[in-house]
């Protein structure tokens, strides 16, 4: 299992392609507040009522000056699928054998029924202008988790 990343660190950079197949940084959001969150599967539904909470939950999060993205293991072009069904409009970052999820303790082993693997746990980052992290979330529940996210942020 991954070491889990504490408040006061600094986030780990990373460049991953978008669901457009765009490089994107964490450094290319320097200087503005980020939610990073990381998800076990696009099409999933948890990952889909996390994701379209999310979606419903930008204007309000933008407008406090919080951008949103989301990184699973899916392939760019599942999540190009995932972004066009569910209108998802922040960035969508494909983490290919979950190397980022890892770096940030985002990977470990999970249960599932009567099946134990690893994988991405569902969790949650903010992230300061200055490249800090000021919350982190580990196997947050995706039902009612981004409105307590919000509350939590003032938002």
């Amino acid at each position: 299992m991954s070491t889990q990343l504490a408040v006061g660190e600094q986030a780990p950079d990373f460049t991953l392609r978008d669901s457009t197949g765009t490089e994107r940084s964490l450094s290319d959001f320097r200087g503005q507040s980020v939610v990073v969150y990381f998800y076990p599967a696009a099409f999933t539904a948890g990952c889909t009522t996390e994701a379209c909470d999310f979606r419903d939950s930008l204007p309000s999060l933008q407008a406090s000056g919080y951008q949103v993205i989301g990184i699973s293991p899916d392939p760019v072009e599942k999540l190009a699928d995932f972004a066009t069904a569910e209108s998802l409009t922040f960035p969508l970052l494909s983490d290919l054998g979950g190397t980022v999820a890892d770096a940030w303790g985002a990977w470990g082993e999970k249960t599932f029924g009567d099946k134990t693997f690893i994988g991405v746990l569902r969790s949650t980052f903010v992230i300061d202008p200055a490249g800090v992290l000021v919350d982190a979330q580990y196997n947050v529940n995706a039902q009612g988790h981004v409105a307590a996210l919000r509350t939590q942020l003032g938002v």
